[in-house]
């Protein structure tokens, strides 16, 4: 019997008072929990970020790494060992800004990890600079005239990249965050959850009581990516949350040759070094 009490780390979390990422862990535990998976067949990877301190929050294996390369070392463990269930959190400026180019790619070859960012549009480590989903026009510590890029969607972009699973939760709602984050844990492949997570300390606009006027809760046909899509560019006074898109296919373990033999990790390693000399001999 799994509980969220054998979830809960040793060190105590040290984000800002109603920090968005509070809810975050609380729904990542509960639905980890409630899925019945121990602990030790967990392994939460993050880059560099507020967010990205959950490995020394959360009882499971971990991996702090680089800023923006949290996905390629997510991928690396899953393939090691595919029992494992790898969940790789970080937030909008390590997703969106560094590790753009990780994410396309990870969710493009459907590689069977969960992939969860607390977004809050800024930089909150480096104390309130705009990041990749700051709009236009957004006064911060790097934009004083006001941020001149487009702001990234990255709802629209996990869809065109080729994730299996999108959704989109808010850290106001951690029940039905839980939820979302139990049905992505679930999926088999590429699985993105975006969520809208306040930053009370530099971010005084998109607050909760801004988003919880906006937000709602979305009813759609998941199998269908130009609904999907559509939802995904709702924006201004109607912000969907929910599973929007949910469709089963191919993971990147299947087409490999290697590791859809057997997992890696039960390989021994003198067979890699045998068929390695036979190719040279």
């Amino acid at each position: 019997m799994v509980t969220v009490a054998d979830y809960r780390g040793k060190v105590r979390p040290d984000w800002c008072p109603a920090c968005g990422n509070f809810a975050q862990l609380s729904a990542i535990s509960g639905a980890l929990a409630e899925l019945s998976i121990d602990p030790k067949d967990v392994v939460v990877v993050s880059g560099i970020g507020c967010s990205s301190n959950m490995p020394e929050f959360i009882n499971t294996y971990g991996f702090h790494g680089l800023h923006g390369r949290l996905l390629p070392v997510a991928s690396a463990i899953k393939w090691a060992n595919p029992k494992l269930t790898v969940i790789a959190y970080g937030g909008d400026g390590d997703g969106f800004f560094e590790g753009t180019q990780h994410f396309y790619h990870s969710a493009k070859r459907n590689i069977n990890i969960k992939y969860i960012v607390s977004d809050n549009q800024t930089f909150g480590l480096t104390t309130g600079q705009a990041s990749p989903t700051a709009p236009i026009g957004r006064i911060t510590k790097s934009t004083p005239f006001g941020n001149p890029e487009k702001p990234v969607n990255p709802l629209t972009f996990a869809l065109s990249a080729g994730a299996t699973f999108v959704a989109r939760g808010f850290s106001g709602d951690t029940i039905f965050l839980k939820e979302i984050i139990k049905k992505a844990i679930a999926h088999k492949g590429f699985a993105f959850v975006d969520v809208f997570s306040p930053c009370v300390t530099y971010n005084k606009i998109e607050t909760y009581d801004y988003l919880r006027q906006r937000v709602y809760k979305l009813d759609t046909d998941v199998t269908d990516f130009d609904k999907a899509y559509k939802h995904a560019q709702e924006e201004g006074d109607r912000l969907p949350t929910g599973v929007f898109y949910d469709v089963t296919e191919k993971i990147y373990d299947d087409y490999d040759p290697v590791i859809s033999q057997e997992p890696l990790n039960e390989v021994p390693p003198y067979k890699f070094t045998e068929k390695t000399l036979e190719e040279f001999l």
